[in-house]
């Protein structure tokens, strides 16, 4: 008999398929890595049962214990999975501009949800980073993995997703592209192919709102570019130590409405039912396709991190869409 023994044996081996409408007049081949094909519907399955596992080994994290973790969705699924698994009780925190249909999805599978406000600095103790660190000094036998700063999180993808890629295309892949968060996705993958072969292009989208490119950029930690944005999961206001701005090339910005827009698109004409940062991550590949002039033989592998599900409420909400001025 074939079976698995856990629905987390089902993580990673995401198909990549190619996009074919959104991508007229691009030159290069643009092939879509589906990661919403993993058993909780995001990227971050892979590094969530990372940071528990490696928890585990280290003693930090006992029979019996709490996952307590900020998110902004797709990883507290991903632990959540973990956690029934291995018979672990989870909170999460959450800023209150994540969608309500993740914090319904956390809960189903059996997770506390705590809301915190969005519109606060990251070292305000209502902010859902301190509530989360908090909750770990206050509730005895707890674990925070602290996805931004815990290196399982590269080590995931370092070990599975880019030998994936590297496999999948035979090598060809040129240019990867990706939004930008934790940096867990970006830089395992990264360094994955740089040292398949070093040409290989590493292209990290931003949003605006957020400090990374000018980070990249300058060297500075411009509080200045730090304000509300809407788009979800990617784009940060502090630096996560999972972010290795030396295997990212170059940074591209891109508008929650050109993101949000783009993710109707996908779903529309390549039947890719896909969350909000994965549109801001193939408009930005394919503005940096124009605008770089690449050809026939360049191979683009653009990281489409979760699920349509995730935005029902906003995304594929004509009324909410008309509300912020995406659509007429």
């Amino acid at each position: 008999m074939k079976y698995l023994n856990h629905i987390t044996e089902a993580i990673g081996n995401t198909p990549l398929v190619k996009l074919n409408n959104v991508t007229k007049g691009i030159k290069p081949t643009v092939l879509a890595k589906v990661e919403y094909m993993n058993p909780g519907n995001s990227v971050k399955d892979r590094m969530a049962i990372r940071m528990i596992e490696d928890a585990e080994k280290a003693g930090i994290l006992k029979p019996g214990g709490t996952i307590i973790e900020g998110t902004s969705g797709n990883t507290g699924m991903g632990l959540a999975l973990a956690a029934i698994a291995k018979g672990y009780k989870c909170i999460f925190t959450l800023a209150d501009k994540q969608s309500k249909e993740k914090m319904d999805i956390l809960r189903a599978v059996g997770a506390e949800v705590r809301v915190c406000p969005t519109n606060v600095a990251p070292d305000h103790p209502d902010s859902y980073y301190s509530v989360a660190k908090r909750l770990n000094e206050e509730i005895p036998n707890s674990f925070y993995p602290n996805q931004y700063d815990n290196m399982s999180n590269w080590a995931a993808h370092y070990e599975s997703t880019g030998p994936e890629i590297w496999e999948q295309t035979e090598g060809k892949v040129t240019h990867f592209i990706t939004g930008v968060g934790t940096g867990g996705t970006v830089t395992g993958i990264s360094r994955y192919l740089k040292e398949k072969n070093p040409n290989v292009v590493t292209v990290g989208i931003d949003t605006y709102g957020s400090v990374f490119k000018k980070y990249k950029e300058t060297g500075i930690f411009d509080e200045n570019e730090i304000y509300s944005y809407a788009t979800e999961g990617i784009g940060e206001d502090i630096l996560p130590k999972n972010v290795d701005f030396d295997v990212i090339d170059t940074f591209v910005k891109v508008t929650d409405k050109d993101g949000a827009v783009m993710t109707r698109r996908l779903a529309k004409e390549e039947g890719l039912f896909v969350g909000w940062s994965c549109g801001t991550a193939v408009y930005g590949a394919l503005e940096y396709a124009r605008e770089n002039n690449l050809t026939e033989d360049d191979v683009i592998v653009v990281l489409l991190p979760d699920h349509g599900t995730r935005y029902l409420g906003k995304i594929y909400n004509d009324e909410w869409m008309r509300s912020q001025g995406y659509i007429d």
